[in-house]
């Protein structure tokens, strides 16, 4: 059970935060709880927004975005994110299921992808400080300083919303999936 309220509608959470609930609502056919749980502070849902509203907008592909976001669930132990995040990459971007298991445990079985994940699952575990050898061979797989750029910053985000959930509880509304069943 989630340790603070999530508001049950859009017209239950703050005013300030119904119009990005209400565009949610749209864009994505429903509004799941993570999204309710955030509204509760609009600084907190409009800054979620505000950074991964642009990254979808990025040069990172979303079937990299989506193996990443799999990869630091895993990492962070998130089970909302790992339900959430394999409910997309199944139904939205139609990853298969070994491709979800892979990023899961860091990798894929695409060369590009694979060193995107596995860069990204370097930057979480580093926090950061990833070495110079790694950023060169991130440019030798065809990676440009945007794109890497945006891995580390699809880090950051992934990592808010696993915070957020871990801390919080929230409840969990897509089908629930093992934590270590990468």
């Amino acid at each position: 059970m989630s340790r603070i309220p999530i508001p049950a509608t859009i017209e239950a959470a703050p005013e300030a935060s119904r119009v990005t609930l209400e565009a949610i609502r749209k864009q994505i056919g429903a509004l799941p709880n993570v999204f309710r749980m955030m509204s509760t502070s609009p600084a907190v849902l409009e800054a979620y927004t505000g950074l991964t509203g642009p990254l979808g907008k990025g040069k990172l592909d979303k079937k990299i975005r989506e193996r990443i976001a799999l990869a630091i669930a895993q990492k962070n132990g998130c089970g909302y994110c790992l339900a959430a995040h394999t409910y997309t990459g199944t139904h939205v971007t139609k990853l298969t299921v070994e491709e979800i298991a892979a990023a899961r445990r860091g990798g894929s079985s695409e060369p590009r992808a694979d060193a995107a994940v596995k860069f990204a699952v370097s930057v979480a575990e580093s926090r950061g400080s990833v070495s110079d050898e790694e950023v060169k061979s991130m440019k030798i797989a065809g990676f440009d300083d945007g794109e890497l750029l945006e891995i580390v910053a699809n880090v950051a985000a992934n990592t808010f919303t696993n915070y957020m959930n871990e801390v919080f509880k929230t409840d969990i509304d897509f089908p629930e999936v093992e934590r270590d069943a990468a």
